[in-house]
């Protein structure tokens, strides 16, 4: 099947390529659904081996948005960017003004923020060329980086999980092992190393890890042992699809919760740690923080709000748990439900987002 057939029979509503050779531009903005409101997801900036990766990342990313801000109860479709391009040497203003001007075109249906690759002064770029952009700096109305928020609502739904699987409700000398050490995976070694916790950290980029090393017993690894640590919590804060058929017979924890999108390989990986009776936290439901945060931006930021919102991602994963354990479903099923009945009831009320014309978001200062 080619990769154009491949998205037809998929349920994705748009998929743009831009291209800019003069300013080295190259991205893919896919738009999975909007039934709900405008796509919002970050833009990823990764040195893809080919374009095929890229956009295979895009429309599973994408899709995941979806169901994230479904699940958070949020009226938000999902959207994905990627940009191939080494963001070590290759980022410039042109670069994301370029691509700003890409997503203004877009006329609203999607919003784009930070991802694996970018940061908030990448964000203050596109923000140049259109306001269809949050995560922005706070000068502007803005909530900054939205790591902090994400690792936030990643430990509000480990208690549930903690509770449901290990029957208590203190984080104190539990073991947790922490892939990645970016953005937000470092937020969470400082969480954990201050709940007492005994932290283990690895990442393909060992700098990071080494300013980790003065917490509280943090204990760095290397990436490949990560796995089998004596660690009650494996939490992937990394890319995905680390959740394998490789990977879960040498994982040696009670539960999976961790911050990093589409953790599981295939659903046939979801229903192995079910079998093993390893309580896995839905990734797009635990990781939903940092969306829920920018997402306030449209109505003019603001901070106790956001606190109040990462506060339920404890009762909805309580929730996903509890359907879990009664109808002896894997959660990943149960997380799912949640999405497409929400996204059904909805969609009864309204169609797709189709954009506006003068996108206007209370409280952001928009230069141009």
């Amino acid at each position: 099947m080619s990769k154009i057939e491949t998205l037809f029979s998929g349920d994705h509503e748009e998929v743009v390529f831009f291209n800019d050779p003069g300013i080295g531009l190259k991205c893919i903005i896919a738009i999975h659904n909007t039934q709900l409101g405008p796509a919002l997801g970050g833009v990823r900036m990764w040195n893809y081996e080919n374009a095929d990766l890229a956009l295979e990342d895009a429309l599973r990313l994408s899709r995941g948005m979806t169901y994230k801000a479904a699940v958070a109860g949020l009226n938000l479709g999902g959207g994905k960017a990627v940009i191939i391009a080494d963001p070590k040497a290759e980022k410039s203003e042109a670069l994301f003004r370029c691509f700003g001007t890409f997503i203004e075109s877009l006329n609203g249906r999607y919003i784009t923020a930070e991802d694996v690759g970018t940061d908030v002064n990448d964000m203050e770029y596109i923000f140049m060329e259109t306001s269809n952009v949050v995560g922005v700096a706070e000068t502007h109305g803005g909530s900054g980086d939205p790591s902090p928020w994400t690792a936030k609502g990643v430990l509000e739904g480990l208690r549930a999980c903690i509770e449901r699987k290990l029957g208590r409700d203190d984080l104190r000398g539990l073991g947790v092992a922490v892939q990645g050490a970016g953005h937000v995976g470092a937020h969470l070694v400082h969480l954990f190393s201050r709940h007492g916790m005994r932290v283990y950290v690895c990442d393909i980029d060992r700098a990071r890890c080494d300013s980790l090393t003065d917490l509280e017993n943090v204990t760095v690894v290397n990436t490949d042992d990560i796995y089998e640590t004596d660690a009650d919590i494996f939490c992937p804060s990394a890319l995905g699809a680390v959740l394998n058929e490789k990977t879960i017979p040498r994982l040696k924890c009670k539960i999976v919760a961790g911050s990093a999108n589409n953790q599981l390989a295939n659903p046939e990986a979801g229903d192995e740690l079910f079998r093993r009776k390893i309580l896995y936290a839905p990734d797009y439901a635990i990781n939903a923080g940092g969306l829920m945060n920018v997402s306030i931006e449209f109505e003019g930021y603001d901070e106790l709000r956001a606190n109040r919102m990462i506060r339920n991602i404890y009762y909805v994963m309580k929730t996903i748990l509890q359907d879990s354990a009664k109808e002896n479903l894997p959660e990943y099923r149960c997380a799912d439900r949640v999405a497409e009945r929400r996204i059904a009831g909805i969609s009864r009320l309204r169609g797709r987002y189709m954009g506006h014309t003068k996108p206007t978001f209370p409280g952001r200062v928009v230069r141009r």
